[in-house]
């Protein structure tokens, strides 16, 4: 837990606020309202706010301390790429040497045995049984974020991904994937890139060369950085 509370606040440092684990007074607000068939009021939408900042999580060598009585966390943004790290991290001292890990994101180990990426499905947000576009994996790891997976509005408006500063879900980005060295940095930055919207992760990302993103946005179109892994034709089976 210290671990993944750490990649949290460095996620948070780095871009400034966007990836806050404290958000889930926000969650809690629209999900109850989704039940009561409404949409949360201004008021409410303050009351939760101000119950959320990550600076409000200490965390230790041995010591987690939340400084504020009302400060919720949810590690919903980050827990499952910790999985598929600790789940390759398994393999490969049990000597595996070629591996695809799904845990909800990805991770690879090495290549196919046959030498060739892995290949996975990036998948679309407005069409469930379609892909984006394929990405190719070797050694790095693959996390994908979206307004479709949650949703407390028909119109994908409102959803499970909040931006801390106005309480509402982000409105530029349908989906974005980030494709990272581990499994845990891409599910945090996904999320946080959610938050950002397009322009403001790819001017991050000049500074992190070792990771790259594909967006769609919700007016349909599609974004990337230049290094996004994606196979050859050759590749694709």
């Amino acid at each position: 837990l210290i671990e993944v509370l750490t990649l949290a606040e460095q996620t948070a440092r780095r871009t400034g606020g966007a990836f806050d684990i404290t958000v889930q007074p926000l969650w809690e607000l629209f999900a109850a309202c989704q039940k009561q068939n409404r949409q949360p009021t201004d008021v409410e939408i303050t009351d939760a706010r101000a119950c959320v900042d990550w600076r409000a999580v200490e965390v230790s060598e041995n010591r987690i301390r939340l400084r504020a009585p009302a400060t919720a966390i949810t590690l919903n943004g980050i827990a499952q790429g910790f999985a598929a790290d600790r789940a390759s991290a398994a393999l490969r001292e049990h000597g595996v040497e070629h591996a695809l890990v799904n845990s909800g994101e990805i991770g690879s180990i090495g290549c196919k045995p046959d030498g060739r990426d892995w290949t996975v499905g990036v998948q679309h947000p407005r069409e469930p049984e379609a892909f984006v576009t394929l990405a190719a994996l070797r050694g790095r790891s693959l996390a994908t974020s979206g307004d479709y997976e949650t949703t407390f509005s028909a119109d994908f408006s409102q959803h499970h991904i909040f931006d801390p500063r106005t309480g509402q879900s982000p409105s530029e980005v349908a989906s974005v994937s980030i494709a990272a060295p581990t499994a845990m940095q891409a599910d945090a930055l996904s999320t946080a890139a959610m938050v950002l919207g397009s322009e403001r992760t790819l001017s991050l990302l000049e500074f992190l060369p070792d990771i790259d993103a594909l967006f769609v946005l919700k007016d349909g179109l599609t974004l990337k950085t230049p290094g996004f892994p994606q196979p050859q034709e050759t590749e694709i089976g």
